[in-house]
């Protein structure tokens, strides 16, 4: 092949709807939402109430994997039954929330960082859960004389 035949496949292959469509990052859809179920203290069954949309869904979702496509539709039901903004989950899907028009969350701050957002959110329950054991520890011994 040519440098000028190359030259030509490499502007056919840039400017081709594939190349130019946005990337979409599951992982931080699951960091948002595990992030937003515990602090609002939900589980995965009252999402699925609330949004009409299965556990199994729910729970895919949560784990990040995207080899499967979840309808946009999907996506805005759960962000309303969340208490946010319809589109919240396609834009974090899509890496463009649009944080000045949403009130501050962690949840939002971390799916908004991409990569080991869903790492942090992990290492952030798990601290959660170790102070909810020592409270209650604490609580249970009561008074210190």
């Amino acid at each position: 092949m040519s440098a000028k035949a190359f030259a030509l496949l490499l502007l056919i292959s840039s400017d081709s709807p594939d190349s130019m469509a946005p990337q979409e990052n599951w992982t931080a859809v699951a960091a948002a939402l595990t992030v937003r179920m515990a602090t609002m203290r939900i589980s995965q069954q009252q999402l699925a109430a609330a949004s009409g949309i299965s556990v199994a869904t729910i729970r895919v979702l949560q784990r990040g994997i995207g080899n499967r496509r979840v309808q946009d539709s999907t996506l805005v039901a759960i962000s309303t039954a969340l208490d946010w903004p319809a589109e919240h989950l396609l834009e974090v899907l899509l890496g463009q929330p649009a944080l000045s028009s949403q009130p501050f969350s962690v949840g939002g701050l971390l799916a908004s960082t991409c990569g080991r957002s869903g790492e942090i959110v992990a290492v952030l329950l798990r601290i959660e859960q170790h102070l909810e054991t020592i409270a209650r520890h604490l609580s249970q011994r009561g008074p210190i004389t």
